[in-house]
């Protein structure tokens, strides 16, 4: 081929498929605030709060308050042209109108555990809409056996919480780590430590209120069975805004039951993760057990590390005589479990060492989890 029309098609190859550049921020937040002002009304003093520019005191804080992945916290990183933090649902809608009149793209974080940083980084142009002033949380034990509209940007921890302060023995089937955001979690489906008992979160979803691509408020009932179905599991970003969630509670026992054992490779590791593989998905729906595999070096030789944590919907006794007739390669002790309540076993997953001591700040979207 003559070099001169390769290279032309090497030009026209890349200006084809190269990715569309970034917009001036100034020009954008410009053009942004323009358009949300007038579809909100919103006073110049509360703007500065709601609406953040590069140049804001308040948008390096912001955007790294919720990035639970560091590889994504460097200055090389693509940022946010605005940060808006909605305080009521109109200036959801008017951030959902405003970013598609502008032809921009709209990331929603909610807790920030996307590890891929799916969303605060896209290579275009775009803006973070920042759930984290939506986070209020209303409990009605008077319902159906409990339920709760929570919206999403609260975390789990701060449902969890919320949850025991109306009530001891009811609970929310979600995951252990407290600071995961709730929109991120149940739009994605949602799995946790009660899985086998009561399956996945969106299992527990009775209606939502979600604001969709023409800045529509919409309910269970207004959006559709279609739609409805989508945004638990499909990932809700694809379809719209979730602002809240209901959700239904279950019943838990008072008392619960949490246990580990750690096992060597001398200590037959290898067999009782070969006979777990076959226990755990067919033992008491009530009882979970996760193990977790290590590799280290002991004098020399490489060896295996099997650490089992458990949940058992019950009390010691009871799980202790069910392994030793399923499970005997495990070899559980009565010593080796603890009883307490399900809140309580909470802390425990999270490595706490005083699991009396149930504090609001142990569940806060600062709280310390297992990540």
């Amino acid at each position: 081929m003559n070099k001169t029309y390769y290279l032309i098609f090497l030009l026209f190859f890349a200006a084809s498929y190269s990715s569309p550049g970034i917009a001036d921020p100034v020009h954008v937040y410009e053009d942004f605030v323009g358009c949300f002002k007038n579809k909100t009304n919103i006073s110049d003093k509360d703007l500065t709060d709601v609406v953040l520019s590069h140049t804001s005191v308040s948008y390096t804080p912001v955007l790294r308050a919720y990035i639970r992945n560091a590889r994504f916290n460097t200055s090389s990183t693509p940022k946010p042209s605005v940060i808006v933090l909605p305080r009521v649902d109109s200036q959801v809608q008017a951030a959902v109108v405003c970013t598609k009149t502008l032809n921009l793209q709209l990331k929603i974080r909610s807790g920030g555990h996307d590890y891929d940083g799916l969303s605060y980084v896209a290579a275009v142009t775009f803006i973070v809409l920042d759930l984290s002033n939506f986070r209020n949380i209303t409990v009605d034990m008077n319902e159906d056996g409990g339920s709760a509209w929570v919206q999403t940007g609260a975390t789990l921890g701060e449902l969890f919480y919320r949850i025991w302060e109306k009530s001891d023995v009811h609970a929310f089937p979600a995951g252990i780590c407290p600071t995961v955001g709730v929109g991120g979690h149940v739009s994605g489906g949602g799995y946790g430590h009660m899985i086998r008992k009561f399956g996945l979160t969106v299992d527990y979803v009775v209606d939502a209120t979600i604001v969709d691509a023409k800045g529509r408020v919409l309910d269970r009932k207004a959006m559709g069975e279609d739609l409805f179905w989508a945004i638990r599991g499909g990932g809700a970003g694809s379809f719209g805004v979730v602002l809240a969630f209901k959700v239904k509670l279950v019943e838990v026992p008072k008392t619960v039951t949490v246990f580990r054992v750690d096992r060597s490779s001398d200590q037959n590791a290898l067999d009782m993760v070969h006979k777990w593989q076959f226990v755990a998905p067919r033992t008491d729906p009530g009882l979970f057990i996760r193990v977790l595999l290590a590799s280290p070096t002991k004098n020399k030789t490489q060896t295996v590390n099997a650490k089992v944590r458990a949940l058992y919907l019950g009390k010691a006794n009871d799980v202790v005589s069910m392994m030793a007739k399923e499970f005997p390669e495990l070899g559980l002790k009565i010593e080796d479990c603890k009883e307490m309540t399900w809140i309580q076993s909470l802390l425990w997953w999270m490595n706490h060492k005083d699991v009396e001591k149930v504090k609001t700040g142990c569940f806060t979207r600062k709280g310390t989890g297992l990540g």
